[in-house]
């Protein structure tokens, strides 16, 4: 049979690893897909030493391989939402299919990428947009598809989970572990997309999307980082039985899909607490198979190649297929999406780690678990410590169940009492029951 012709558009840590599996494993993906795939053309701005692209045909212009007409499906690799996106409009344009890792291009743009895929019955693939090398869209949309998905939680940025993994272990400040990370190249210069949870919310969002069948949304997925966990935050939650993860959480409730990353504590007992350093996993509860857990490798070269490639293989198997019975983008027909609410996080209910510092005094304890109960927050546990300053004590508050607009008047009126010093530091707590 005629083989696959594939561009490659960007040759850096994912391009490599994508084209060195491409050329390197070629004799089996010919045997699965039953033709061969060939690498046609590669754009890129610069060489890669790791790559010997001998034979293939580079340009330093990214547009000549979506207009190239020898060219069946174009890989997106280049990440941004700029010109990723006018790149992967033009390859659907000219029919091509597209396979690409920019969770931001998908959970930003996706809603009109598919539709115009979809007019011209063309494909876009996205697996290594999520947890680089765990398939964990496919497990979602493909291998679940028989169940109704309740929720879902998981750690989806490597750098945030090695991070909250040495604070976990070693007893480290943050500060001292994001210097690390940065030094050994899982963090970038500029963390802000890590350690504040977007890149996270990016990926909830589109797993979200496609376990619910509701349309990408990302703008209304609550998100909220690790940079203010401190070293005693993760001491106390030891202390009474759990760890703190930086979790994307999304569950499809009466009222509508809570949409959310944060830093939470969840019982050391979980599977989940104990994926640690670099690693993902994502929790999916169906109602059919129960919880089922997904781990695996989240970034890399070689681990994000896999799925990229992947997705090449699913495109060329089904080029013949007719567009109107290939899985759909996002699981779900689009004409059958959903207009579920995505509720504000002030509607979400969950529990609650509270870390305070307060007064050393008769009363003060009395004045703050009167006003957790003016709002219907009912205490679980309570930790007081003395601190170095004779004045001062540490307190730390665990409560049961509570909507978060009752536990935010609650923190409102104890961070106004004298006796407070500072603000409360909130963490929420999931059973992921």
């Amino acid at each position: 049979m005629k083989p696959v012709k594939v561009g490659i558009c960007g040759l850096g840590t994912v391009g490599s690893g994508s084209f060195n599996i491409l050329r390197n494993n070629a004799e089996e993906i010919t045997r699965r897909v039953g033709r061969s795939i060939e690498i046609e053309q590669v754009g890129a701005r610069r060489d890669n030493a790791s790559v010997d692209t001998s034979g293939v045909n580079i340009t330093r212009d990214i547009f000549d391989v979506a207009n190239n007409p020898e060219i069946d499906i174009v890989i997106e690799l280049i990440g941004g939402t700029t010109v990723a996106k006018d790149l992967v409009l033009t390859a659907i344009e000219n029919g091509k299919h597209v396979v690409t890792a920019n969770k931001a291009l998908i959970a930003e743009y996706g809603n009109e990428i598919f539709e115009k895929a979809q007019a011209k019955g063309v494909m876009v693939a996205f697996e290594a947009a999520v947890a680089g090398g765990m398939p964990i869209i496919k497990t979602v949309r493909e291998g679940l598809s028989a169940n109704r998905i309740d929720w879902l939680a998981g750690i989806i940025n490597g750098t945030g989970n090695f991070i909250m993994t040495e604070m976990s272990e070693k007893g480290r400040a943050f500060d001292d572990v994001l210097a690390e990370a940065q030094a050994l190249g899982y963090a970038e210069a500029d963390p802000t997309f890590d350690v504040e949870g977007i890149d996270a919310a990016h990926k909830l969002t589109i797993l979200a999307s496609i376990a619910f069948g509701i349309p990408l949304q990302f703008e209304r997925t609550y998100t909220e980082g690790i940079s203010q966990i401190t070293a005693q935050d993760v001491s106390f939650a030891s202390e009474l039985g759990y760890y703190i993860k930086h979790l994307g959480i999304a569950r499809r409730t009466q009222k509508g899909i809570e949409l959310r990353v944060h830093p939470t504590l969840i019982s050391k007992k979980q599977l989940l607490a104990n994926v640690n350093g670099v690693m993902n996993a994502v929790m999916v509860q169906g109602d059919a198979v129960g919880p089922t857990l997904t781990y695996g490798a989240g970034a890399g070269a070689l681990p994000t190649g896999s799925s990229v490639v992947a997705d090449v293989i699913d495109v060329a198997r089904t080029l013949t297929a007719d567009p109107d019975n290939r899985v759909p983008h996002l699981a779900f027909q689009p004409n059958a999406l959903s207009d579920l609410k995505v509720l504000p996080i002030s509607e979400v209910e969950c529990g609650y780690f509270l870390n305070m510092t307060i007064q050393d005094r008769a009363g003060v304890l009395a004045n703050i678990t009167q006003l957790l109960s003016e709002n219907g927050i009912s205490i679980e546990s309570v930790i007081q410590r003395e601190r170095d300053d004779i004045e001062l004590v540490s307190l730390v508050v665990m409560t049961h169940t509570v909507k978060e607009s009752n536990m935010n008047a609650a923190i409102a009126a104890i961070e106004a009492l004298p006796d407070v010093a500072g603000k409360v530091q909130r963490i929420r707590v999931e059973s992921l029951a």
